[in-house]
């Protein structure tokens, strides 16, 4: 449904080692990265995108001051992709914030997982298909 979203990290190594976690169990990772030399406030300030077929669709870009912290929902093609996000980005240090199962009240189908990365934001995985 989106083209591309962004989240800033004050620690930008741990942050993209956790979505590098986090997203090798769903089947996406590492598109490019680069410096922003253009940033002439930050000239050393890292950025790196997450996506398949070389479309970066998801960006971690480095900052020096915490920003608030947001939801982000990932699209899993499986219950067994959720289960794999959620046991990779724990083994990376990731606070867990909802164990994957259902969640019915959302659909009866919903089965979804939740962590807390390492800026506070709430991040999930979730399939919305029966097992």
């Amino acid at each position: 449904m989106f083209d591309h979203i962004c989240t800033y990290a004050t620690d930008y190594p741990a942050t993209k080692a956790f979505y590098e976690a986090a997203f090798s169990a769903l089947g996406y990772s590492l598109q490019v990265e680069f410096v922003a030399e253009w940033n002439q406030d930050f000239p050393t300030q890292r950025r790196c995108g997450f996506g398949i077929n070389g479309k970066p669709s998801y960006w971690v870009i480095e900052t020096r001051e915490a920003w608030t912290p947001r939801h982000l929902a990932f699209a899993a093609g499986s219950r067994r992709q959720v289960d794999d996000f959620y046991k990779e980005v724990m083994a990376k240090g990731g606070v867990d914030n909802g164990k994957p199962g259902l969640r019915p009240s959302y659909h009866e189908n919903y089965y979804g997982a939740f962590v807390i990365d390492p800026d506070g934001n709430n991040i999930e995985a979730v399939c919305h298909r029966p097992e």
